[in-house]
């Protein structure tokens, strides 16, 4: 049902720019608005002008936030880029110096904020280059990214009237929350969150939001509920998404069907994708002859040294076949790229603490290499 797998792989779809997608969603709601509902716990927000569902993760991960940003400072000026927009109406112009302004009048950070700074006008241009992508404002005349060598710069925009809908709406007051823990609580309140409709609509975020979900322990109420509703579950993911739920001992997932192409998932068409492939072969080949021996909860730990060592081998043997980009990067760069991307997905995890890389069994799951030719020819070009 490609509506539903559309929906919950954008962040929106607005009528003006996907009109065709829009009114096929709207058209094809009923079929799967209670799996979104019972199963989820999802709310959808649809008008003349969007489609949004809420999304809403099971857990909290260190990757779900917004890819492009690098610093809490762009956060604060998208949150204050909100704030200004609240007042303006649909189609309602403004210039670049109004933003900026209102940002310089607003922030409450520590540093304040001077436009003389290069940095800042970087983060703000990120910014507002994030907003026009998305579709809250449009550009009438002008290019801000101008404004990184000029403060003087002027660009007319255009509100679109999206940015009402870009902050879910949430049941309880925000202003006291301390952690990220309290949006995850403020949910189901003082209700046992480990029973019940909870518990279902939580495992089953985790399923489509995360790349796998891993077993705990004994007590890890989640994993208990994927292996005894697991045929449940099987039926819901194949009717609606054609999905299909992988168990294992340690870890549950989802399989897309080899046509899907949807936004960040594994493998995909990124350079490092590939290289990962291939090194979670290594891994695989290193435990297959015994140089490793996984513990009892499927876990490889190694030291980071030794982590190098193995990106040093991946490298020494591969990189013939990688982009210039990978192939020219040091090892210290290269290493620093490839536990950032495998720890988003959940591949391991990177103690810096005990300088230890964690990895977990999703590395026996996915893995690649290159046709046997590809070794052949790269011996044949070093005996040159």
């Amino acid at each position: 049902m490609k509506e539903l797998e559309i929906l919950l792989d954008r962040f929106w779809i607005s009528k003006n720019e996907n009109k065709e997608i829009y009114y096929a969603i709207k058209d094809n709601m009923n079929n799967f608005k209670s799996f979104l509902t019972d199963k989820l716990g999802y709310h959808i927000i649809m008008n003349p002008d969007v489609i949004k569902l809420e999304k809403i993760p099971g857990n909290s991960e260190p990757w779900m936030g917004i890819t492009y940003f690098e610093s809490q400072m762009e956060y604060v000026f998208l949150c204050l880029l909100l704030m200004f927009l609240e007042d303006k109406g649909k189609e309602e112009q403004f210039v670049l110096s109004n933003v900026v302004e209102f940002i310089q009048a607003n922030y409450l950070g520590d540093d304040k904020i001077d436009w003389t700074i290069y940095k800042q006008r970087k983060n703000i241009i990120k910014v507002i280059k994030f907003a026009i992508q998305l579709e809250l404002i449009k550009v009438d005349d002008g290019d801000e990214q101008k404004f990184l060598h000029d403060v003087q710069t002027e660009v007319l925009y255009e509100s679109t009237g999206l940015s009402r809908h870009f902050v879910r709406n949430f049941t309880t007051n925000i202003m006291n929350y301390e952690s990220y823990k309290d949006f995850e609580n403020s949910e189901w309140g003082e209700i046992n969150s480990d029973k019940g409709i909870q518990r279902r609509q939580r495992v089953y975020r985790r399923l489509i939001m995360s790349p796998i979900v891993y077993n705990e322990g004994n007590d890890d109420v989640d994993f208990d509920y994927i292996k005894k509703q697991r045929s449940f579950i099987e039926n819901d993911l194949e009717k609606y998404l054609d999905y299909n739920l992988h168990v294992h001992k340690n870890a549950a997932l989802i399989i897309l069907k080899q046509d899907d192409n949807l936004k960040d998932t594994f493998p995909n068409s990124k350079a490092i994708s590939d290289i990962i492939l291939l090194f979670n072969t290594i891994i695989n080949l290193k435990i297959k002859n015994k140089d490793f021996i996984i513990n009892r909860n499927d876990q490889l730990i190694i030291s980071k040294a030794h982590f190098i060592s193995i990106i040093e081998e991946l490298k020494e043997k591969y990189a013939n076949g990688w982009s210039k980009e990978y192939k020219e990067m040091t090892l210290e760069s290269l290493c620093n790229e490839i536990l950032k991307y495998m720890e988003e997905f959940n591949f391991l995890k990177n103690d810096e603490i005990k300088n230890e890389v964690i990895m977990f069994s999703l590395i026996g799951k996915v893995i690649g290499q290159y046709p046997d030719s590809f070794l052949t020819n790269k011996g044949d070009e070093e005996n040159e």
